[in-house]
């Protein structure tokens, strides 16, 4: 259990959060909220063929939303008083730091990198939110040789003894291979598409890719922007 603190980050403070990318937590009452809501309901029910505790939400391509569609997923699965962490799996161009608002000195690569260390010290957690939160720490020259290692396959098993819920937000799938590496090692994975942006090809590309990596394609997120954010809709899609 988390009793400890690390002395180089820090617990995040009420109100550090990009409110617009979090529109579950800033504006409840939405219908955006509400459809994340029902995402939530939609992957509880997938339980009932086999337990899914470790999520990855991706895209076939850049911006289509998916560290929104993470964001907002884990905040409202910590609402239903499950112990939620969100890891930034996107060591090349990560978020979560930026939609916490989080320090970003340490995170997923220092554990990686560093064998002995306890992720207990690393973890941040925000009780205004009720999650728990792993950035990705300092982009490294070798995403995908650190995704693949034997350390990160224990970090993973070591992380679903102590979490209801862990949410890998990782890179677009067409772009790298680190998706497909993480994909065989979750108990799930989520596919998000926006619609007027990803071209049907691209689609069928990425689920081809996680065909072949043996993933276990749970659904599809379809992320319709409006006016704004807050008009945004949010559908999901079983596979």
């Amino acid at each position: 259990m988390f009793n400890r603190r690390n002395k180089l980050t820090k617990k995040l403070q009420k109100g550090q959060l990009k409110g617009g990318s979090l529109i579950s937590f800033s504006s409840p009452k939405s219908i955006v909220a509400e459809q994340f809501r029902s995402i939530r309901t939609n992957i509880e029910f997938s339980q009932l063929d086999k337990n899914i505790k470790s999520l990855l939400v991706s895209s076939s391509i850049p911006a289509e939303g998916k560290s929104t569609v993470s964001a907002n997923l884990a905040y409202v699965m910590g609402q239903n008083e499950k112990r939620v962490l969100i890891v930034d799996a996107d060591l090349r161009k990560p978020n979560v730091h930026r939609t916490f608002k989080m320090n970003n000195e340490v995170g997923l690569t220092t554990l990686l990198a560093n064998s002995h260390l306890d992720y207990r010290l690393i973890i941040q957690e925000s009780r205004e939110l009720g999650l728990y939160l792993l950035p990705s720490g300092p982009i490294p020259p070798n995403p995908s040789e650190l995704l693949n290692s034997e350390r990160m396959t224990r970090l993973m098993k070591e992380l679903q003894q102590d979490f209801d819920y862990i949410i890998y937000d990782a890179p677009p799938i067409n772009a790298v291979t680190d998706p497909q590496i993480l994909s065989a090692k979750v108990d799930g994975v989520i596919l998000v598409v926006r619609e007027g942006y990803s071209r049907k090809e691209e689609v069928r590309t990425a689920k081809k890719i996680l065909d072949k990596a043996k993933a276990n394609i749970i659904g599809y997120v379809l992320n319709s922007r409006m006016a704004s954010e807050f008009s945004g809709y949010y559908g999901y899609k079983e596979e």
